[in-house]
């Protein structure tokens, strides 16, 4: 997996190519202190994997992100926390605040390489038809049925959408989300962000940004949260 880091820091730039290290498997062909520097550089070169920052002189790492080649992944990292949501907002994979945990970079890591392997070990389709309570959802050349109650999230990834199952499963497609959100219940399914819908029923805990399905942290995006609180507020109520 080829990587580029874009970050004005440069004590931050030789901090992610010492943790980065430990990983074999992903090179890093660029660091670059301006996002101008790395707009062309990436002209002539493809990457799989970008770290980057967010306040910058000159172009801003979302201004950046929105700019490039959207088969590239994004891990921002940043010093300020604020800007979380907005990360989200231009499908990146993850958001690290400075100073950076070890084990959270690894996770952040991790999650962009089991992503690449999923979209390389599959054949992706856009076959899904809606039967009653479950789907059937053509992936990896074969038909997958999916009851609709084993389905956690839902997570827009670029141009595919990743089903994730309440037995670890993940189910690839190109669909896009929209389309699935149009086609599930709302009594038990919400759309949250740009990137996810969320099964309500495994939602363990949330406050005004962040919802927890088991551990993974859910973003929930400006135009999403009235409905979703709304809704789960309403929820409650009736219980």
């Amino acid at each position: 997996m080829k990587c580029i880091i874009v970050d004005d820091e440069p004590l931050a730039r030789v901090g992610l190519n010492m943790l980065l290290e430990e990983y074999q498997n992903i090179k890093i062909i660029g660091s670059f202190s301006k996002a101008a520097e790395a707009l062309a550089f990436l002209v002539n070169k493809s990457v799989d994997l970008i770290f980057l920052d967010i306040r910058m002189p000159g172009i801003n790492g979302i201004d950046f992100a929105r700019s490039i080649r959207k088969n590239a992944m994004i891990i921002f990292i940043t010093a300020h926390a604020e800007h979380a949501l907005d990360s989200y907002e231009v499908e990146a994979i993850d958001y690290l605040v400075k100073p950076i945990n070890r084990n959270r970079f690894h996770r952040a890591v991790n999650k962009a390489i089991e992503y690449s392997d999923l979209l390389k070990n599959n054949s992706v389709d856009s076959s899904v038809e809606f039967l009653n309570n479950y789907i059937m959802v053509r992936a990896d050349r074969q038909f997958v049925k999916v009851d609709m109650n084993t389905i956690l999230y839902i997570e827009g990834l670029k141009d595919y959408v990743i089903i994730f199952l309440v037995d670890g499963e993940r189910i690839l497609t190109n669909l896009n989300l929209r389309t699935i959100h149009n086609q599930l219940s709302l009594d038990y399914f919400i759309r949250v962000s740009k990137s996810y819908i969320v099964n309500i029923s495994y939602i363990s805990s949330f406050d005004n940004n962040i919802i927890k399905i088991l551990d993974r942290d859910i973003p929930i995006g400006n135009i999403y949260r009235d409905e979703f609180l709304d809704k789960l507020v309403r929820k409650s109520h009736k219980k």
